[in-house]
């Protein structure tokens, strides 16, 4: 499959990769170093609703302009963002200051994608392939980046403790993790600008006969219907994500179990990994009962181990069925993605998946909010994961009753 990657294709896997890495590198001891920096859980949840609440907004905006104003350019003021918001998050400890680095600039709680990145990558990879390879291709560009997560959480959660034990204080040590994070956001931009005018938006879309003000403000026009009913959904889908962001999954283990950032990071080392198998055995299972079919059927069970992780009595069970459910977790996000980009016209596809994107990233940004409150209280602390895994059984039976009528090309 990789081998039927273009030069720009190959750059946008590396590009993944290295932003990937960063999310997970900084997302392990985000909530630490917070905590480190003297806000607590009410202000670290409000901080990390606020942060998800500007990636939404920057992104709408970048996503929805990309194929009018270029890829390339939309992809470098997303660096831009990220250098911003590192090291703002590095020089202060005032909340004031640290909450607009969080709203304006470009920060991963979850060590999951954030930003506009994501969604203009989706629509120039989906050029390059049939129909057919897509979910395939999509498929492994998540599993590059599960990996990338894994090895940037063993490396946050390594290199704190190892600064840790050579004498720098905690505080220290986790500003390390933050300045890394913008050194990567650095990296990222001068890889997009090795990106050639091949990633921009092909002449001659569908969209000749649609000049509305919608199609001018959002860049979609004949698919609306269907991105905004999927935006719904994957809405729901994401703020039910959000009371279990890796970050808050991280604090949880660590006040519950007195886990260590080392321990930490080769948790959501192994999580990541299996959740990038995951990802690629999706596409192998869509070829043969579908993409929508892939998306729920195995979605379903992994909420099912979610709501049991606080039920364990012990780390080693707890950690052992919080690994069972990243191994079948992201079997739904290639599908999903690669269904986004079929049903909608190549013109809409950086629109339709930034919009379909920020829907998620609103709605996760939602639920931290809540979540720093639950986290405080003990007796409340597991309530997260009940929330989260219910939810997203809820959107499972919806999206399959609201979609599985509506099938992409490769499938008719």
């Amino acid at each position: 499959m990789l081998r039927v990657l273009t030069p720009d294709g190959s750059f946008l896997f590396i590009t993944r990769i290295a932003r990937m890495f960063g999310y997970g590198f900084l997302s392990i001891v985000l909530v630490l170093y917070l905590e480190q920096v003297g806000l607590n859980q009410v202000q670290i949840g409000l901080l990390l609703t606020l942060t998800l609440i500007g990636d939404t907004i920057i992104s709408l905006w970048i996503t929805t302009n990309a194929d009018r104003f270029g890829r390339r350019r939309m992809l470098i003021l997303g660096a831009v963002l990220m250098i911003f918001a590192g090291i703002l998050f590095a020089i202060t400890r005032n909340f004031l200051f640290l909450l607009i680095a969080a709203t304006i600039g470009v920060i991963s709680p979850s060590g999951y994608e954030v930003g506009p990145f994501l969604s203009i990558e989706q629509a120039a990879l989906s050029q390059i392939v049939s129909d057919e390879k897509r979910t395939h291709l999509f498929a492994w560009y998540n599993l590059v980046g599960s990996f990338a997560t894994a090895l940037g959480a063993l490396g946050g959660g390594g290199l704190a403790q190892a600064l840790q034990d050579s004498g720098v204080s905690a505080l220290g040590s986790y500003r390390t993790i933050v300045i890394g994070y913008a050194i990567i956001g650095v990296l990222l931009g001068v890889l997009f600008t090795r990106l050639s005018p091949a990633v921009e938006v092909r002449a001659g879309g569908d969209s000749s006969h649609f000049t509305s003000d919608f199609k001018t403000r959002f860049g979609l026009h004949r698919s609306r219907g269907v991105v905004l009913k999927l935006s719904v959904l994957f809405s729901i889908d994401a703020f039910a994500g959000g009371f279990v962001l890796q970050s808050l999954l991280a604090y949880w283990f660590h006040v519950r179990f007195n886990v260590q950032p080392a321990i930490l990071g080769s948790i959501f080392f192994g999580a990541n990994i299996l959740a990038g198998l995951s990802a690629l055995s999706a596409a192998w299972v869509a070829s043969r009962i579908g993409l929508i079919r892939t998306m729920v059927f195995t979605h379903i069970p992994s909420n099912i181990l979610l709501i049991l992780v606080p039920l364990m009595p012990n780390l080693p069970l707890a950690i052992a069925v919080l690994l069972l459910r990243f191994s079948i977790s992201q079997m739904d996000v290639p599908t999903r993605q690669s269904y986004t980009m079929a049903v909608v016209a190549p013109d809409e596809r950086s629109a339709a998946a930034g919009i379909t994107g920020i829907a998620r990233t609103t709605g996760a940004s939602l639920s931290p909010v809540f979540t720093g409150p639950l986290l405080a209280n003990a007796a409340l602390m597991n309530v997260p994961f009940f929330l989260s895994g219910g939810l997203k059984i809820i959107y499972d039976l919806i999206l399959y009753r609201s979609f599985k009528a509506i099938k992409p090309p490769e499938e008719k």
